[in-house]
């Protein structure tokens, strides 16, 4: 049997009555608490995808707890929360690895990965498929993704003015979720002045962000050292 951590919590626990003793759990049973477990992660975060996305509230119930967190970033919101599910466990690690070797779409994998495990639930409970049978199906269809995105990608490379164009846009989409989406022109050019500046190098720890309190966002500004 599935239980929640409080009346007004939305991550089932796999156990009943957990203080009293585990219950373990086979088969079948075993496989619906692992998909309800992720797919309420998933579906936590999913609200929040997207430019017209929405901002949670997340505060602490305990005798220690601290300021209210409020935020639509994904990694951030998984950071918070207590999970006890195995399969959920594995989504909040996705998002942290998405996090540290990406540093964005930490909440798109984690819903992409929710999706993904609800169509598992129905083709495993209910059709019986082995899931290895599923998994197969799903990397053929990463190749046939994978070939799909390759024969519409565009290179623009060899032309300066088209690339930099290129690199705006995708700063504009990945900042169009955050705080500074009231700026986003500004930054978008901001952000692309400065890994252009890198000449090619993929270590972002070379650009050093300094923050000062006071002003506006516009004040922000690109400066060598």
């Amino acid at each position: 049997m599935l239980t929640s951590t409080g009346a007004e919590s939305f991550i089932p626990r796999v156990f009943h009555n957990e203080h009293q003793g585990h219950e373990i759990q086979k088969g079948d049973h075993a496989r619906l608490s692992s998909f309800i477990g992720a797919i309420a992660v998933a579906d936590l975060v999913k609200t929040t995808l997207g430019p017209k996305g929405m901002d949670k509230m997340m505060v602490s119930t305990g005798p220690h707890g601290g300021d209210p967190v409020i935020t639509n970033d994904g990694a951030t919101i998984l950071k918070q929360i207590p999970v006890d599910n195995p399969a959920a466990k594995i989504l909040v690690n996705i998002s942290m690895t998405q996090d540290d070797e990406v540093g964005d779409g930490t909440t798109t994998v984690v819903v992409l990965a929710g999706e993904l495990l609800r169509e598992a639930e129905k083709l495993t409970l209910m059709m019986k498929l082995h899931p290895q049978t599923i998994i197969r199906g799903w990397r053929n269809a990463l190749e046939y993704a994978k070939t799909a995105l390759q024969s519409v990608a565009v290179d623009n490379r060899a032309d300066e003015k088209k690339f930099r164009q290129d690199l705006v846009n995708v700063a504009r989409t990945t900042l169009s979720s955050k705080i500074v989406t009231s700026e986003l022109d500004f930054f978008a050019k901001l952000c692309v002045d400065a890994v252009l500046r890198l000449k090619g190098s993929i270590d972002l720890d070379m650009i050093q962000i300094i923050k000062k309190q006071g002003g506006t966002m516009r004040d922000s500004f690109l400066d060598s050292g």
